[in-house]
């Protein structure tokens, strides 16, 4: 029995996180690795309502590619320096 509360608080503490008086906190290094999360990466903030989700961003070279059957050379050029505007 003691053996089952340990591990039920252990789990607990894991997945907990405390946030600093300038509102930063630190995210497990296991959903850091799962999610691929590294220094620099951007998530968004959603208020779903029911919490906060930080979602990783889609970052330039994410999209690498991926649009060629959806728009022209141009409107690409477009997207991409509206995504640099907004990494500034």
């Amino acid at each position: 029995m003691y053996y089952l509360k340990w591990v039920l608080l252990w789990f607990k503490l894991e997945n907990e996180v405390v946030v600093t008086r300038k509102g930063q906190t630190a995210i497990p290094i296991k959903l850091r690795a799962k999610y691929k999360i590294e220094e620099g990466t951007r998530l968004e903030v959603i208020d779903t309502g029911k919490g906060i989700l930080l979602k990783p961003k889609l970052s330039v070279l994410d999209l690498a590619g991926s649009g060629a059957k959806y728009a022209t050379v141009e409107e690409m050029k477009k997207l991409l320096d509206k995504l640099r505007e907004e990494d500034a």
